[in-house]
Formats: C-alpha cells, structure tokens, sequence
C-alpha cells in the first residue's frame, strides 16, 4: 500500500505562482511514477505533468509547458509543482497521483493506483 498525502494550494493573482507537494509512503517502489492531475467544477480530470523515478523522464500536458515544472527529490520520495505565470484557467482541485509500474508517459486517471487527497488552486483575474 502507498499513501501519497499533498500540500500546497491556495489562492493566487493572475500572473503568481504557487508550489504543491506531494510524498509517497509506506510500500514504495523503486519503479515508482508520480504525476499531477487537475479537476475544474464540471471538467473531467485531466493530466497535468508526471516524473518517473527510473530515468527521471518528465511528460507534461501542453497547456502547461514553459509555465508548471514537476521536480522529486528520490530522498523523500517526494515530487513538487512549481507552478509560475498562472491563469485563472488554472483554476482547478490538483491531485498527487502515483503507480507503480514507472513507465514513461502515463497520462490517464486508471493508469494511476494511488491518489492524495486534492488541494484547491485558485487563481483570480
């Protein structure tokens, strides 16, 4: 079993930043994959950035690219969101998700096994 548990969020001006946290515990494996996804009210949930421990690859949406960077530190077992130049299209409920086959470009919600528990961004205009 893995628990994943996320910090971070809150509310930010058009054009801010913010940083979301996120680390897995107990049975962690050492193929491990992490991802980001984000949940807007109405929208179905989709796939923001993911990192996988083996080889490090990064995959990102592409409506994220050149403004959200997803980093671990393997120490920790840890994977952070830093996420610069937001819109208040990025409003969303962003969730912290693992699994544990670490293949490279994992996109959708089933492909993932564990979840945290989702924190709010908000972004104002």
């Amino acid at each position: 079993q893995v628990h994943v548990t996320q910090s971070g969020g809150g509310v930010v001006q058009a054009g801010g930043s913010l940083r979301l946290s996120c680390v897995a515990s107990g049975r962690v494996f050492s193929s491990l994959g992490m991802a980001w996804f984000r949940q807007a009210p109405g929208k179905e949930r989709e796939f923001v950035a993911s990192f996988t421990w083996t080889g490090g690859m990064t995959n990102y949406a592409e409506f994220v690219k050149g403004r959200f960077l997803i980093s671990r530190d393997s120490a920790e077992n840890s994977v952070y969101l830093q996420m610069d130049k937001l819109q208040p299209e990025d409003t969303a409920v962003y969730y912290c998700a693992a699994e544990v086959t670490g293949f490279a470009g994992l996109t959708q919600p089933l492909e993932y096994d564990y979840w945290g528990q989702g924190t709010q961004v908000t972004v104002s205009s």
